[in-house]
């Protein structure tokens, strides 16, 4: 099993990279092949309008052997998907929309049928999204709710996982409970992993 895990932490202490750090060792009987994408290294740029072109006529042409195409490539081909990102100003960091762009390629992870709609061509069955906020997740819809509906409405993956920890930084939270309950819930989640595999 080859697993892409893209991790849009910033701080190398991150509550959330613990989070995941927890759903991959759970799973380690797997022997899982882990593909870890670090945003904060990656420096993907944004797309603007030179880009965009570019990548759009190549798209055209279905010539995806430059480095432009190289994640969207890995996301597509992937087993498995887990994403870690702190909960940030309703959603996650920006380093994970700009990596979003850098997949979203039609030919790769996605295609439009004759009516216009998208089917998703992402060999992945499931994605864990693996999230932690200072105070309360005010909506799912945002953050996660973006992640899930792109991957089951455009890339295919229809099987989405959530596991969130959240008013982690509020005065008086027992920040080890919270973690351990949402560490718990992963331990559940990487047993039925962990079935459906065997």
């Amino acid at each position: 099993m080859n697993i892409l895990y893209i991790d849009a932490s910033v701080r190398p202490d991150s509550r959330t990279k613990r989070l995941a750090h927890h759903f991959f060792k759970g799973i380690e009987e797997l022997n899982a092949n882990v593909k870890e994408v670090y945003l904060t290294n990656e420096c993907i740029p944004p797309l603007n309008r030179e880009s965009l072109e570019h990548r759009t006529r190549l798209s055209e042409e279905q010539n995806f052997d430059e480095p432009i195409f190289h994640y969207a490539k890995e996301y597509s081909n992937a087993d498995m998907i887990v994403i870690s990102a702190p909960y940030w100003d309703l959603s996650f960091p920006a380093t994970l929309k700009t990596y979003i762009e850098a997949i979203n390629v039609v030919g790769l992870t996605f295609m439009y049928n004759e009516n216009g709609q998208p089917v998703g061509l992402c060999k992945a069955k499931k994605l864990v999204y693996i999230t932690t906020s200072g105070g309360k997740i005010i909506s799912d819809e945002y953050g996660f709710g973006y992640i899930k509906e792109l991957a089951q409405k455009f890339h295919g993956i229809k099987d989405i996982e959530y596991i969130k920890a959240e008013e982690l930084d509020i005065i008086g939270a027992d920040v080890e409970d919270i973690i351990e309950k949402a560490e718990k819930k992963i331990d559940k989640l990487t047993q039925d992993i962990i079935k459906e595999c065997k």
